[in-house]
């Protein structure tokens, strides 16, 4: 069977892709579970926070590592985009800063969540891998590992309205973070799942596409398993992290 018999339509191949989300989006993680079902403690709570912005506060220096390899002026203004989402334009802020504020809203030291003093091990190697694949591996591959956004809304919809409904110390204010991801996300899934359907040309490069989106799954779900060992069960915080 020749190479083109074998290429996947671009409709299975986004259909494969968003099979790999209904499986592995760490929506169906145990801790995100407890978390917007308001089963957590605020300390738990702060802990999340404090490790997931160490992801946010990382997504602009993996997006600016593939803006330096994008091959045309359209691609490298898409990703710029980017990265006015999360770091700001100097007026409204980014992502990055709206986060902040959810750490503040709960309580959090700001100076203590920016110094990573408190960071868990397990989320600074997951995070730390998912910016070097974006720098190491192909634009193909760096773009595919973007797409768990397809996943994100429903995500966020959750998160919002348990934390709102089940914890007294979470407010509107707090959560204003996810606001505008709700419309962030799906223009950044319309251009990456455009180019990764007309730019994997062969079933290798499908497959590469495939393997990223998984990739990124499990270092979402790795973060979450840190988490859960360290504040939940058996609830051991290795040395030096955060205890709340």
């Amino acid at each position: 069977m020749t190479a083109e018999a074998d290429l996947l339509p671009p409709e299975e191949l986004e259909r494969r892709l968003r099979a790999i989300g209904e499986e592995r989006y760490h929506v169906h993680h145990p801790f995100h579970h407890l978390l917007h079902g308001g089963r957590l403690t605020r300390g738990q709570v702060q802990a999340w926070a404090l490790n997931r912005y160490y992801y946010q506060a990382s997504i602009p220096a993996k997006d600016a590592s593939l803006l330096a390899r994008l091959p045309t002026p359209a691609l490298r203004r898409e990703w710029r985009r980017r990265l006015v989402d999360h770091d700001g334009d100097g007026v409204t802020p980014g992502g990055v800063e709206r986060w902040l504020k959810l750490c503040d809203g709960l309580g959090l030291d700001r100076d203590y969540v920016v110094s990573l003093r408190g960071l868990l091990p397990g989320t600074r190697f997951a995070v730390d891998a998912y910016v070097r694949f974006v720098r190491e591996r192909s634009v193909l591959e760096a773009v595919a590992s973007s797409l768990t956004e397809m996943f994100s809304p429903a995500i966020i919809s959750q998160r919002v309205a348990g934390m709102l409904r089940n914890y007294d110390f979470v407010t509107e204010e707090t959560l204003a973070y996810f606001t505008p991801r709700l419309s962030q996300a799906p223009q950044d899934v319309a251009f990456a799942l455009d180019y990764v359907k007309r730019e994997a040309r062969t079933r290798a490069q499908q497959e590469q596409v495939l393997d990223a989106l998984r990739f990124k799954c499990d270092l979402l779900w790795a973060q979450l398993d840190a988490l859960h060992f360290a504040y939940v069960s058996p609830g051991l915080p290795p040395p030096g992290a955060f205890r709340p």
